[in-house]
Formats: structure tokens, sequence, C-alpha cells
């Protein structure tokens, strides 16, 4: 494993340790805190259930984009994705939440342990910076949950949701 990957691989390692420490320290009040205003308002759960979706998906779509498919479809809409996949997830227990995405990381941890320098190359779609290659998509990837992670702390702080300018939404957020 070249410097990049293993670095990439250690970020994605790191970050999702990170990630599921910080849950493992919350209070059951702290998991009823809505966290965003936009959308289905969102509370910590449900922003727990969104990682694990998005996990499970970017890691399809990555493997997809390794065998040399195009990531995800032309027309994904990441929002109307979000609003089918978050509420059924959210009706998970948060330790079955946090056991998935303990194996969802895990596997994209695996999957980019086996990569060699030039898939990082592999070009692909993403919903956030349309067509790009591996690389931006995992660094994204370990991105992405600071992004929620920041915004959930805000959120907890001032017991009261994210104004939308600081909600990590897409109509919000600047692609990298």
């Amino acid at each position: 494993m070249n410097d990049e990957l293993a670095h990439l691989h250690q970020r994605l390692a790191d970050e999702g340790e990170k990630m599921l420490t910080f849950f493992g320290e919350l209070t059951d009040a702290d998991w009823r805190q809505q966290v965003y205003v936009s959308g289905s308002g969102w509370d910590v759960h449900h922003v727990l259930a969104h990682f694990v979706s998005a996990e499970v998906t970017y890691l399809y779509y990555l493997r997809q984009t390794l065998d040399g498919g195009p990531g995800l479809p032309a027309d994904f809409d990441i929002d109307a994705f979000n609003e089918s996949q978050v509420p059924p997830l959210s009706r998970r227990t948060v330790p079955a939440l946090l056991a998935d995405l303990r194996t969802a990381r895990g596997n994209t941890v695996a999957v980019v342990a086996a990569l060699s320098p030039g898939d990082l190359e592999r070009r692909g779609r993403h919903p956030w910076l349309g067509e790009t290659d591996l690389r931006s998509v995992l660094k994204l990837l370990y991105r992405h949950p600071m992004i929620h992670l920041r915004d959930i702390r805000q959120a907890l702080k001032t017991r009261s949701p994210v104004a939308q300018e600081g909600a990590a939404t897409r109509s919000d957020e600047q692609r990298p």
C-alpha cells in the first residue's frame, strides 16, 4: 500500500472510530435532540441512521466503480434518497444502528486496504462531486460525517436545531 492509500485507509478507520465513540457517549435525551430544521427535521438518531445508509450506499457504488461501473446513476436525487432511507432505518435501535455502522465502516476500510494506487484514478459519479475520481470520493467519505457531527454538537450545545445556513444539506453546503 502506498503512502496515499495508507493515509486514506487510516483516516477512514480513525474517523469511523471517532464517530462510534461520539455516539457511544450520548445520553438518552441527546438522541432525541433535533439537529436540522430542513427536510424531515432529523434528530440525532436520524443522523446516525443517515450515516449507516450513506456508508452502505457509498460502498456499493465504490465497488461498482471498481468493477468498471459509472458510480451513482446520473439521475440520483440525494434528498429523495435520504428521505426514503433514513426514516425506516431510524426505527432500528441505537445499538443496532451502531453495530451496522461499525460493520459498514469496517467493510469500507477493508475495500480500501485492497486497493491499488491506480484504483484511486478510477472515475465515477458522486451526488455532491459529480464525475470524479475515487480518491475524492474516499476523502469525502471520511469528511461527510465530520460535517454532521459538527452540527450535532452545535444542536446539543444550544439544545436547538441548527439553522439552515449551518446545516449540512445539499442546498446549503458548497461543493468541494
